[in-house]
């Protein structure tokens, strides 16, 4: 029979999108729990700048963040400019984890970053746009998976948490090419869920709707007047980012639990 494991303290958590309200919010959640982290960002990187001396100040007061070439990266903490439609990025990014972490993958992976553009008829949707919106939000997960697996099959555990939507339901304010790069997320967690459950990896997904203070949603002013309008919602408010980090927790500690999409929505359907 297989053991029981679902410690976090000393895994490597790489959270895509950390410079964003949920990917900031996940990071330190896993590390309060003593979880090592590598974060990623596309163009903000005094957004982690400051999460990172929040972090060490937080957990490790006594200790100077200053990187040296004797001892680079003296905390289990990494940066990393990724863009995450790019291959070759992505490529890197494993390459830099081995190099900072003495790991060719995380043990856990937070597939968090995405991109979201409200173009609500697909009349007005282009080709161009539809290829950037499912190489971001769907492919990059997909190759984000394939480099992973290999460390955690070896390792018997693993886990792996995409960020989905509301929308892989159909719902949401975003336009047809959104929902199906959600939808088509949702397919590659099922999937890859029943086949690597024996191997101690457990694969999921947290679909938010309505998550305030980030950049697809910075307030609820902003929704006013959508199926996302708060008067729509049944518990009367936006979700906040320390909501998904909630869930995101859960999954992560509960390796009893794989191939589950969890709706984060206040009641929305």
């Amino acid at each position: 029979m297989a053991q029981v494991d679902n410690e976090v303290k000393g895994k490597l958590v790489l959270i895509t999108g950390a410079s964003g309200g949920i990917g900031a919010a996940v990071a330190r959640r896993l590390w309060s729990l003593g979880a090592h982290l590598a974060l990623t960002y596309s163009s903000s990187p005094e957004k982690l700048q400051a999460l990172e001396q929040e972090l060490y100040t937080a957990h490790y007061p006594a200790l100077s963040l200053n990187r040296t070439t004797a001892n680079p990266n003296p905390l289990p903490f990494s940066t990393h400019k990724c863009d995450l439609s790019s291959p070759a990025d992505i490529q890197l990014l494993f390459t830099q984890l081995q190099d900072l972490h003495g790991q060719s993958g995380p043990d856990i992976l937070i597939s968090n970053a995405g991109y979201g553009k409200r173009i609500p008829s697909i009349l007005d949707i282009s080709l161009d746009e539809f290829d950037k919106m499912l190489n971001i939000n769907l492919r990059s997960s997909f190759l984000l998976c394939k480099l992973s697996l290999p460390h955690m099959i070896q390792h018997n555990w693993g886990r792996i948490i995409f960020v989905s939507s509301i929308a892989a339901q159909g719902g949401g304010i975003n336009g047809c090419h959104y929902a199906a790069s959600k939808a088509g997320l949702q397919g590659l967690m099922k999937n890859l869920a029943r086949k690597h459950a024996g191997q101690g990896i457990t694969v999921n997904d947290v679909a938010p709707a309505m998550i305030g203070e980030t950049g697809m949603i910075p307030d609820a002013k902003f929704v006013e007047g959508t199926p996302g309008d708060v008067k729509n919602i049944p518990v009367g408010r936006l979700g906040t980012t320390d909501e998904v980090g909630n869930v995101v927790e859960m999954l992560v500690k509960t390796g009893y639990m794989t191939g589950q999409s969890v709706l984060l929505s206040g009641g929305l359907m």
